[in-house]
């Protein structure tokens, strides 16, 4: 790889080992993953991105592409390797009057809120506001606003995308209508997307926060949460469970409720939650929307060693909470996370086949995190992951969320689109037949017929 043949053409910084920002730059979430580029590409504008994809195809090498570098498998970064960075691009234009925001895709979350706060508005964004928005978009996004505003893609309205052959397009569900579906959950398979322009919801105050229970009462804790999500709530409302311990070192099992409606309305929903049982504390209090989305950030921060798996789950009978708090109560650290979301409401009303995110019906999402420092734990951390995810398989809905893949889940890409995966594998075959993008939960693209 020539790198010096890119630099007449790319405005913004070409980093390479021993450059003073290097190091830096190739620092993502996960700490497992410590790759060396030969070189990172930081992207100042979409023209940044089309020179890079161009001396990649010239070159004939297959790019790693970093917006908020948060994935767990650390598909932003490859050893020896192109990496194009858009993390600079952090231009965002919110237009109030129709609702809309048009954001670059080198924004955190935290980042993209800050901004829609200023005019009330808001729309699905994640668990955790240094998330990138381009990852969490492109996988489809799951958030606390779910229930009422659908997906994060649900909520796209327009990308901008620089393709395989350097070409930069529009793709709305008039332009190229049928890379809008892929793009709606496909992942990064088929270009560089350089903004995308989101659906914006009036949101200003939402009413959530953690209700801790003692781990010593997880089960009759998790099966009051089942009941109650599944009883019939309104979209307004998503509740998650966690087991996890607190910074004290204290096993509990927590309640998270997220409301975006009517405060009062809200208020008295929750009720029958924060009255069951006897919480050890009860944290829920009326915040601004960007403040719910900060607050689990301090849980899964940059810098720790993780490993993740997911499933979704079709039920969660009584055998299936057992088997959770079980594997929870064994944890083998003190900072990992099993989570369970449950997502209803606007989610639920999209078909399967619109999107290319299947999962929606499946009752529960499984996600286990774990998270640790000493690489010396490594396989012990992973073993218990590995071993509580088996031991779910049993309630298994048969899909999982492309987002929660790990390094060693690729041949669990399929299983993220299901039936969808075949047409994206079409689309994949139009705009990217070289697998040019296959740094990422890839779709292999389909040969084209004959006839």
């Amino acid at each position: 790889m020539n790198i010096e043949t890119l630099k007449p053409t790319f405005r913004g910084p070409i980093l390479t080992p021993g450059s003073a920002e290097y190091e830096a730059s190739r620092v993502i979430w996960n700490a497992m993953i410590d790759r060396t580029p030969a070189a990172i590409a930081r992207c100042t504008g979409p023209a940044d991105v089309k020179a890079a994809i161009r001396f990649a195809a010239d070159q004939n090498i297959y790019p790693a592409i970093r917006g908020g570098g948060h994935n767990a498998a650390g598909l932003a970064m490859l050893d020896g390797g192109l990496v194009i960075d858009v993390s600079p691009m952090k231009g965002i234009f919110v237009d109030a009057a129709n609702r809309t925001a048009t954001a670059q895709t080198g924004l955190t979350w935290g980042e993209f809120d800050r901004e829609t706060a200023l005019y009330g508005l808001a729309t699905t964004g994640g668990l955790i506001s240094t998330t990138g928005v381009a990852g969490l978009t492109l996988g489809g996004g799951v958030g606390w606003l779910m229930g009422r505003c659908g997906l994060v893609c649900d909520n796209t309205l327009a990308y901008d995308i620089v393709l395989a052959s350097g070409e930069l397009i529009r793709v709305n569900a008039n332009e190229h209508p049928d890379l809008f579906w892929a793009l709606k959950g496909g992942g990064g398979n088929f270009g560089v997307v350089t903004s995308i322009t989101y659906r914006m919801y009036p949101i200003t105050t939402v009413i959530s926060g953690m209700i801790l229970h003692p781990r010593a009462h997880a089960r009759e804790v998790m099966r009051f949460y089942r009941d109650f999500v599944m009883s019939g709530l309104p979209d307004e409302l998503i509740v998650y469970a966690s087991a996890f311990c607190t910074p004290d070192g204290n096993p509990v099992i927590a309640l998270i409720p997220a409301w975006c409606g009517d405060i009062s309305e809200g208020e008295r929903i929750l009720e029958p939650l924060r009255k069951f049982g006897s919480p050890i504390a009860d944290l829920v209090a009326t915040m601004p929307y960007p403040a719910m989305q900060q607050m689990l950030d301090a849980a899964a921060p940059y810098g720790m060693r993780s490993y993740w798996k997911s499933r979704f789950l079709r039920d969660l009978p009584d055998d299936a909470i057992d088997t959770f708090v079980r594997y929870a109560e064994t944890s083998t650290s003190p900072r990992s996370l099993a989570i369970l979301e449950n997502g209803h409401g606007a989610v639920s009303r999209v078909a399967a086949e619109a999107t290319p995110f299947p999962a929606r019906s499946a009752a529960f999402d499984l996600v286990l995190i774990s998270l640790w420092a000493d690489p010396q734990e490594d396989k012990r951390h992973i073993d218990w992951t590995r071993a509580f995810y088996a031991a779910m398989e049993p309630w298994s809905a048969g899909v999982v969320y492309v987002n929660a893949l790990d390094q060693d889940d690729v041949a669990r890409v399929p299983e993220a689109y299901g039936a969808n995966y075949a047409r994206l594998s079409t689309v994949k075959a139009i705009y990217d037949p070289e697998n040019r993008f296959r740094r990422n939960n890839n779709i292999q693209p389909r040969p084209q017929s004959a006839t």
